[in-house]
């Protein structure tokens, strides 16, 4: 596709992002680059923990670990905000992170030389990587209550594993009627979700009604295991891109320009 096509691949279609609402606008500005309307619908609102004094005795020991882990950029910018006000990271503490957009994230606070996956974007892939296959003391940043397979791999593997939580996932409280209408004035082209949490709190929000649209409109999703919360909500069209904003473009554009 080359660049004139590319910023028309869109034209008419209106797209629902359901990123939380402070990092939709890169995704929404893609998809209105390419001749697109994205409707912003944030699934998932991030929030501070209520008790921060588990984190900061832990952010104390910091030199007891070798490698600290960051789940995502909102762990990132949660987690150094508070570290970076308190003391300084160890200098021979190794950086890891799932995703290129946590990278960025990272170097954004000066931490750079992270460790990460190449090409496929989850706590799978970065335990294939040869560099942290000896940790011993590891610190995960992350949100409350998250995923535990990365901890409990590298635990299997005879690291002693502590979590950092730093923020909440909540389900935000809005009024879903605006959308509804567009949807039923045939307004919804697409949605896309970008955590299977955010995707399952989106049916949650749009209520019955909203979910039967939902099923019938195409749901794009950056990663296997979002697919399968779509199934499972029985969602008929759903389409698999690439990781990161760029990777649910194309993705985006490839469908609906073959369906010109």
């Amino acid at each position: 596709m080359n660049a004139d096509e590319r910023r028309s691949s869109l034209a008419g279609k209106s797209i629902v992002v359901t990123r939380p609402a402070h990092q939709a606008h890169a995704l929404a500005r893609l998809i209105e680059d390419a001749g697109g309307n994205a409707i912003l619908f944030p699934a998932i609102e991030i929030r501070d923990v209520a008790d921060v004094g588990p984190f900061t005795r832990l952010v104390d020991r910091l030199d007891e670990f070798d490698l600290a882990v960051f789940i995502s950029p909102n762990a990132i910018e949660r987690a150094l905000r508070l570290i970076q006000a308190r003391r300084k990271l160890p200098p021979d503490l190794r950086i890891a992170a799932i995703g290129g957009g946590s990278v960025k994230a990272l170097e954004r606070h000066g931490v750079t030389g992270v460790i990460a996956p190449q090409g496929r974007y989850d706590s799978e892939a970065l335990l294939e990587r040869s560099e942290i296959a000896g940790a011993r003391r590891v610190v995960i940043f992350r949100g409350e209550g998250g995923r535990e397979h990365l901890g409990d791999s590298l635990s299997s593997r005879g690291a002693a594993v502590e979590y950092a939580e730093c923020y909440r996932r909540c389900r935000p409280d809005l009024d879903p009627a605006p959308l509804l209408k567009a949807w039923s004035d045939g307004g919804v082209h697409a949605v896309t979700a970008t955590s299977s949490e955010g995707l399952r709190n989106f049916a949650e929000m749009i209520g019955a009604p909203g979910r039967e649209r939902l099923q019938a409109t195409p749901v794009f999703v950056p990663h296997p295991r979002i697919a399968e919360a779509a199934r499972a909500l029985e969602i008929l069209a759903v389409v698999v891109t690439g990781p990161g904003d760029e990777g649910v473009l194309e993705g985006l554009s490839a469908f609906f320009s073959a369906r010109r």
